[in-house]
């Protein structure tokens, strides 16, 4: 059972106005939001269902990750490949 993290797109046009495009209207009676860069919010999605999966390879390995290290890099430090990757993309 794969884990989906409700979203929406939030842009921004040149003028700076925000819109929310929400074609399923999940977020039709929300007054708060908060915006995430796309390839992020795939990565977060992809390390809750490897979490609720346990299906992380060597999460003692990884040893200490700098701060300055980008989230996304976690699934190279725990030898996923990017088939791997494509695979766990396939099940949302």
């Amino acid at each position: 059972m794969a884990y989906k993290i409700d979203n929406a797109i939030v842009k921004k046009d040149v003028t700076g106005k925000i819109s929310l495009i929400d074609p399923d209207n999940v977020f039709e009676n929300e007054d708060a939001f908060i915006a995430i860069k796309s390839d992020d919010l795939i990565t977060i999605q992809l390390l809750i269902n490897g979490i609720l999966k346990n299906d992380f390879k060597s999460w003692r390995e990884l040893g200490a990750i700098p701060e300055s290290e980008p989230l996304k890099s976690l699934f190279v430090r725990l030898g996923y490949s990017k088939e791997d990757i494509a695979k766990m993309i396939k099940e949302f």
